[in-house]
């Protein structure tokens, strides 16, 4: 017999649209912060080079200076610079990841979230904005910090994604979190407009602004987020559905903790005041790194999103200067171009999760969604020199890109996170999802390297045969589960035939 508590949970109420918001934009203004570095590379690179290798270095900064302080003796070693300053920040990103996951099983996860976005912030403050004012030009030091900026990032992800886990169960999870997954994109289109608004006053500005508005963010979720319903005395939506990774159909539709656990200590959605005074179940405690790591599904999805997380944090980091380099467009111009490979994104995750809730599998619709985005990527390294053309390439693009990126991140990391092997334990969300985000961050930190140097000895051609090849092997990773779930979609359809 269903819980009373799981069918009054089944319509939201205000604390699940305050959840929601919350989390939204907490990783909305990390992603804006993030993106302004990729956004005022030219200008850094312009900064760093001494006044005689560059024409536009007056604008920027008095002559005298950079003879002085000049990092690097032409533009072309400040670019190779800037792609290891991404492999850096990635690399600690990912081992920050496997690191915050647990920790945020283990603690609370405001408290880890918040500082995250509050320490982030002010790293990003100290590299981009305090260094310029001092004159403060040092490789270890630039290095030192995004070290740090990628660690203190890496503790937001596990947790906004724990929370919604929380708050949104397996119904309607896909078109939830893919809507929500949208985040990242929201916030590069938002980073993109605050850099290009700014950058005629130095890219320190740029830094300044997002960083602020961050720190301001991580303040607010501090006193206003509510990490799960059980904090309002709501009962949690019990995981019924489908799992990515659990071969039987069976299975799949049991929820994740059994109808006599649910009904304790729930009356009607709330819990009970004289319920909870008697005794109670101890509660479920959390699993270990390698207990998460070999859960089904969370090898395969992690190495596929190692693949194309590559490629979608390839267009992250290099798609303006790119668009900057290879089409003679304006820095400002090629900001607000690549806005449109986030608009597919945000696009392309919610349809596919719409899709993927409809059907009641995931890694059918990733494959579709992944065999197209290799065609778009044939389309988009062919594009003219024509804005409108490229827009809607670059469109076409992060919709079957950014898609099926946004969905195993969010929507399949919460069902790796809550499927039924993890009966008797539900602190598991964070550390899977740390998981899967920080094996996609090692195949996207490994990437940023590959990217700079195929670009300098082959062309941008040969990168976007790379892209095609990185989105293959996405595929091919997650090939067994494809034809697993495929097959229990044909048997369904089977069984229904036959019924009618």
């Amino acid at each position: 017999m269903p819980s009373v508590c799981c069918g009054c949970q089944s319509q939201y109420t205000y604390h699940h649209l305050l959840a929601f918001l919350l989390t939204f934009f907490s990783y909305v203004l990390l992603h804006a912060s993030r993106k302004t570095f990729s956004n005022v590379k030219v200008s850094i690179s312009a900064q760093w080079t001494p006044s005689v290798q560059n024409e536009s270095l007056p604008a920027f900064s008095p002559s005298q200076v950079w003879e002085e302080h000049r990092l690097f003796a032409d533009e072309e070693e400040a670019t190779l610079f800037l792609g290891a300053l991404d492999t850096i920040f990635l690399f600690s990103y990912a081992i920050g990841l496997y690191v915050s996951g647990v920790i945020g099983d283990r603690m609370n996860l405001r408290y880890v979230l918040c500082f995250g976005l509050c320490g982030s912030a002010t790293v990003e403050f100290v590299f981009g904005t305090l260094t310029e004012w001092l004159h403060l030009y040092n490789v270890y030091l630039y290095c030192g910090l995004w070290v740090l900026n990628g660690l203190l990032q890496s503790a937001v992800w596990p947790c906004v994604v724990a929370i919604m886990g929380n708050w949104f169960g397996k119904s309607g999870r896909g078109f939830v979190f893919g809507l929500w997954s949208a985040c990242a994109s929201v916030g590069n289109i938002l980073g993109a407009f605050l850099a290009s608004s700014v950058l005629k006053y130095g890219y320190e500005y740029a830094f300044l602004v997002t960083s602020v508005v961050q720190f301001a963010g991580g303040v607010v979720v501090f006193f206003g987020l509510l990490t799960s319903p059980k904090e309002v005395g709501l009962c949690q939506e019990s995981e019924a559905g489908f799992g990515p990774a659990v071969e039987s159909d069976s299975e799949s539709q049991r929820p994740l903790m059994s109808d006599e656990e649910e009904d304790e200590g729930c009356d009607g959605g709330y819990y009970s005041v004289e319920q909870s005074e008697g005794p109670q179940e101890e509660l479920p405690q959390p699993i270990s790194f390698l207990q998460a790591f070999l859960l089904p599904g969370v090898l395969p999805y992690s190495l596929a999103y190692a693949c194309l997380k590559l490629v979608n944090y390839s267009f992250f980091f290099w798609l303006p200067f790119y668009l900057s380099s290879n089409y003679g467009w304006k820095e400002a111009q090629a900001d607000r171009l690549s806005i449109w490979y986030d608009v597919g994104g945000i696009v392309g995750g919610t349809v596919q999760g719409l899709v993927s809730d409809f059907l009641g599998k995931r890694a059918p619709v990733l494959a579709v969604s992944l065999l197209l985005a290799m065609g778009a990527l044939v389309g988009y390294s062919h594009s003219p020199a024509d804005q409108v053309v490229n827009a809607a390439l670059l469109a076409l693009t992060g919709f079957f890109i950014g898609g099926p990126s946004n969905m195993i991140s969010s929507a399949i990391s919460a069902d790796l996170g809550r499927q039924d092997a993890l009966r008797g334990s539900q602190e598991a969300l964070a550390t899977v999802t740390g998981i899967v985000d920080g094996t996609g961050s090692i195949g996207a930190a490994g990437g940023q390297y590959l990217v700079s140097m195929i670009e300098s000895r082959l062309g941008w051609m040969y990168v976007f045969y790379f892209f095609i090849v990185m989105t293959g092997g996405s595929i091919l990773f997650i090939a067994p589960l494809i034809y697993r779930e495929t097959r229990s979609m044909w048997r369904d359809r089977q069984g229904l035939n036959q019924q009618l």
